[in-house]
């Protein structure tokens, strides 16, 4: 066995089976798919062994979340239950965050002046407001 971030090769008896693992994926709800390799370079593998986990596997079982104690009661004093309470903990720890990827796409037109260009230099806009912009004016 050979392995590295993206893949896992067998070998032996002159064969080699590859096989590709995701790597920082968009799935279909726009949450974000890594595998990453469970076993060994140099091991034996046995059957049934598990090879790669991601993020909602746990030695190959699913894992989809955590138990937590919270609190639904009247907040703000107007004895309606509005608020879920949870600890800071949770919120400092990332126990609940969550990786998205999207795809957004854009279409440039062409205007009388000739094609639109995306880029950072944006006039009227002040230079704190541009920190986050690469050279091609995306964040």
């Amino acid at each position: 066995i050979s392995t590295d971030t993206h893949q896992i090769v067998f070998s032996g008896n002159g064969n080699a089976i590859n096989i590709p693992l995701v790597m920082y994926q968009r799935s279909n709800k726009n949450t974000c798919m890594h595998q990453k390799p469970q076993v060994q370079r140099g091991k034996y593998i046995k059957k049934g062994q598990i090879l790669a986990d991601g993020a909602a596997t746990v030695g190959g079982e699913l894992a989809l979340g955590k138990n937590v104690l919270v609190a639904y009661m009247p907040w703000e004093g107007y004895n309606f239950e509005d608020a879920v309470l949870i600890s800071e903990r949770l919120v400092y720890s990332d126990i609940y965050t969550s990786f998205h990827i999207r795809k957004y796409e854009i279409q440039t037109h062409m205007t009388s002046q000739g094609p639109e260009r995306i880029t950072n230099e944006i006039p009227h806009l002040e230079a704190h407001l541009l920190r986050n912009l690469d050279r091609n004016g995306i964040v």
